[in-house]
């Protein structure tokens, strides 16, 4: 553990804090991409399937049950208990796009082939691109609301605050794990341009719109 880790998981706590606060406190899910919310679901079931042969610390263990726990009531109140206010009509990204390209790449890339291993590293080539259905819907639509805005920046200054944490970890304990660096470089790529409007725009006051061609 050290300050980039620490820092990291509670960017992206936060960032999902931010998304249920908005949902519960509009009771609304406009403009929220329910189909980057069931990746994320995917990706923390998938990965954290290990609660159940290993246990590594109370630390590691409490976050993993609360990222599940988060992004399966997320699912639950975009698709039942606010299903009418989602715009399905814009979140029309096709996830067999990322999911086929995923799939047989962590059958051909991974540390080992085992079982357990496979859907680790499944989860860790999701998780890189899991925004994308997000960032395409608000492509769709033009603009997005601040709250979402907030949910995206600290979603990427997670993934920007583990590579530090890789970097660190190199230098300090001659780590380096290839799959999730190469995977965490792509999606922090995903969020530069975001990054530059939020600063330029959202920062200052104005709406954020994020044209992105697919």
């Amino acid at each position: 553990m050290n300050v980039f880790r620490i820092l990291g998981d509670v960017s992206h706590l936060l960032a999902i804090i931010i998304l249920l606060m908005k949902i519960l406190k509009s009771k609304s899910c406009a403009g929220i991409s329910g189909k980057s919310q069931i990746l994320f679901a995917l990706v923390f079931t998938t990965r954290y399937l290990d609660l159940f042969t290993t246990f590594i610390s109370v630390y590691n263990t409490v976050m993993k049950v609360i990222f599940l726990i988060c992004a399966y009531v997320t699912v639950y109140m975009i698709y039942v208990k606010f299903r009418k206010t989602f715009d399905s009509e814009n979140d029309s990204f096709r996830l067999e796009f990322l999911l086929v390209p995923v799939t047989g790449l962590s059958f051909l890339e991974n540390h080992s082939f085992t079982a357990l291993e496979i859907l680790w590293t499944f989860s860790i080539y999701l998780e890189s691109v899991a925004i994308l259905p997000q960032l395409f819907m608000i492509s769709k639509t033009g603009e997005a609301e601040t709250i979402t805005t907030h949910y995206l920046f600290f979603l990427g200054l997670y993934r920007a605050l583990y590579i530090a944490n890789w970097v660190w970890r190199y230098y300090t304990e001659n780590f380096y794990d290839q799959i999730a660096v190469v995977s965490g470089v792509v999606q922090t790529i995903f969020y530069c341009d975001f990054f530059y409007l939020y600063v330029t725009k959202v920062l200052k006051g104005k709406k954020l719109s994020l044209p992105m061609p697919v």
